[in-house]
Order: structure tokens, then sequence, then C-alpha cells
């Protein structure tokens, strides 16, 4: 089936995760992406670890379905290659440090007095301009900048995000950004410039708690896994040593939660826990009450009451568990790609579509499309030849 970004060309000076992401959901898609890596070593989070059959977690993560080409973009005749490419390009999507692509020729504005109908989205940790535009950025850096760590962990600890969750914010708008640029351009025939800023990525995802407090009201505390403002809301041990994470949104749900569940119903009317105001700042008494009831139950016991009463509920996983979730598995969520490694699992893009199939193609090894892609420019074998001998590919 035809995909909705079948003939679209995506050239990517990327590495980590933010661009990588965005540009593998555009490959998911249907686009041919081309990733430039450094000749040799390629994208440095080929080397964060080993833990993929020798392949780096990160990266057969947000790098399948793509064109490995490895350009040293220091060297005039790697920097024409790219050139050339662009020239044929719909999108070019970089996240290099700050300034360098536009001291290549391969700013925005340069780029589209050349190319009018091109895209060109810079991902980069502040945006491309104010006080912090040349500040260094990296993940842990930005959670602490939009204010996450500050509601996040537990009261005496900040704790960060256990995956990349500023890089994914800003994978994610990159995405979304240049899939509207397109639509824009299906409409107007022109390309456009887009600035995703991991700061402004993230800080958008922190509404709640900023709201929360608007007019230097006190933030959200932070509650370790349990909700900040909402109780019951998090984990409770059961008494076989499982924890059963449950969550209460509405005074209904409380009776019944007292009654169904706790086998009290006297305590719904309870001063102490009679809106969800007074249950948050009663929690230590109500927990320990919750506890004292689940801890003759097993786990299962706790889901099975919890399921009778509709009342939200989910098990605390681990990674093992979510490898084999059961409903994953029922809805046939998994596929095997291709890697340097051999075969792996991969998860489908979230989302069932009735009109096409994702695109589930292999990771590619370093540099594995170079020659093709010259050639498809045009290059003879002496040119790639040559290319190679000088190190610029």
């Amino acid at each position: 089936m035809t995909r909705p970004l079948d003939g679209i060309t995506v050239v990517s000076l990327e590495h980590a995760i933010a661009a990588p992401f965005c540009t593998r959901q555009l490959a998911d898609l249907g686009a041919r992406v081309i990733k430039v890596e450094r000749p040799g070593a390629g994208d440095f989070a080929r080397a964060y670890d080993a833990r993929v059959g020798g392949e780096a977690s990160h990266f057969v993560w947000v790098n399948r379905s793509k064109e490995s080409l490895t350009l040293d973009l220091k060297q005039p005749a790697a920097l024409a290659v790219l050139q050339a490419l662009v020239a044929e390009a719909d999108v070019l999507v970089q996240n290099l440090a700050p300034g360098a692509a536009a001291r290549m020729g391969l700013g925005a504005e340069a780029l589209q007095a050349l190319h009018p109908r091109l895209i060109v989205c810079d991902i980069s940790g502040y945006g491309d301009d104010g006080p912090y535009r040349d500040k260094k950025a990296y993940d842990l850096l930005i959670q602490s900048e939009a204010g996450f760590l500050s509601v996040t962990g537990t009261p005496d600890d900040p704790c960060k995000s256990g995956n990349s969750i500023a890089d994914i914010a800003a994978g994610m708008y990159a995405y979304t950004g240049i899939l509207a640029a397109l639509l824009q351009r299906g409409k107007t025939g022109k390309g456009s410039h887009i600035d995703v800023s991991m700061l402004e990525s993230l800080a958008e995802w922190m509404g709640y708690p900023m709201y929360y407090a608007y007019e230097g009201a006190p933030p959200p505390p932070r509650s370790a896994a349990s909700h900040a403002t909402i109780y019951p809301y998090g984990p409770f041990p059961a008494g076989d040593g499982g924890t059963v994470m449950l969550g209460l949104q509405n005074e209904r749900e409380w009776r019944v939660f007292c009654e169904k569940v706790l086998l009290q119903a006297g305590l719904a009317t309870d001063a102490r826990f009679d809106s969800n105001a007074r249950r948050n700042e009663n929690r230590d008494a109500l927990r320990a009450i919750i506890v004292e009831t689940f801890a003759a139950l097993g786990t299962a016991q706790v889901v099975e009451r919890l399921d009778a009463a509709q009342i939200a509920n989910a098990r605390m996983n681990d990674m093992a568990g979510l490898w084999a979730h059961p409903q994953l598995q029922a809805r046939e969520r998994w596929r095997q790609v291709g890697s340097p490694a051999g075969d792996i699992p991969a998860l489908l893009p979230a989302g069932r579509q009735s009109a096409f199939d994702y695109r589930m193609d292999a990771i590619p090894a370093v540099g594995q499309h170079t020659d093709a892609i010259l050639r498809s420019l045009g290059r003879s074998e002496a040119d790639i030849a040559a290319l190679r001998e000088a190190g610029a590919v």
C-alpha cells in the first residue's frame, strides 16, 4: 500500500536521540531517510552500549529504515556531495552543535535561497536565538532547566526520567512540525524553517505543574511514584511482595473503592477523607488503612478486587514484563527488523493504520549505503575511490 511519505527524501545530519527519533518516524511513514554519519565510528550513539547483540540500545531504537552515508564534512569534496543531496531533498534535519550547520553553508536562509521548496528543521537545546543559544544541551540538563527534576522524585531527592524525555519531546515536535510543513508546502509550494528547542518542547509538557504553581503558588511536591495532588493514586504493596498501582479520579470511585475494595463503606464519609483535598492532606493515615487491607491479599487478589470495582489499576512492570506484555502480544505489535547484529524485535509505531503498513526496514551499518548513494548522484567508480582515498567518505 502507498504510504503517506512515499517519494519524500529526508537528509539528516543527526546524532544521539532527538533528530534520529524524528527521522525514524518519518521513515516509518515511507520517507527515504539518508543519515549522514562520520566516517569510521559514525553516530556516537552507536557506542553508547552493546546490549543488543553488540549494537547500542539507543541506536537500534531510533535508526531503523534509514540509509547510512559517511561524509567528513570538513572536506570540500564531502560537503559537495551533501549539497548535491540537499538539492534533491524535500527535508533537511540537523541537530549538530549550535552554529555548526550555518558555518558549513547549511543554514536555513542560505539553503532556501537556493532551494525554495526545501524544509529545514533545526533541533537544538535552546533555539537559534536568545541568551542560551550557544549553550550546550544534553537531555538531563534540559530536564533540569525545564523544571522537570523539581517535581519528579521523592521529597528528599529529585529524580531524572528513566528515558530521554527531553530528546523525545523535541523529536516529536520536530516530526509533527515537518508533517505540518509538508502539508503547508502542498498549499503554497514553498518550504519553511522549523526551529525546535528541547527546552521549549519539554516546557510544553510541563504545562500542568506550571499552571499549578501559577502566580507564585506552591508547586506540586515531589511524591515518588504517587500522584502529587490526587490521592489515592500511586503504588501500594500487596501481601505477597508485589506492587499494585491504582488511581481514583472522582468521588464516585472513592465510594466504590471504600465499599468493594477496602470493604469499609463508612470510610467514604469519614471527614478526613470525604474529598480529594482532604484525602491528599491526610494521605499518611489513608495509606496506612489501604496497606493494612492489602497486606492480607496477594497481588492477583488485589487486582481482582480493583477490576471488579472498576477501579483503574496496573501492575508495576519491569522491562522483562514489558517485552512479554500480553496486550502487546495479542495486538501483534512486534515485528522483526534487520540490523548489523541480525534480526531483532521492534515495536510497530503507536497507532494502527487501516490505509497503509508502516515501514519496518533494517538498521544500517555505518556507511552501508555510501557507494549506492554516490552512484545515484552520478559519481563514477573512480570518483568514489578518490573520495575514499582522501577519507572524505
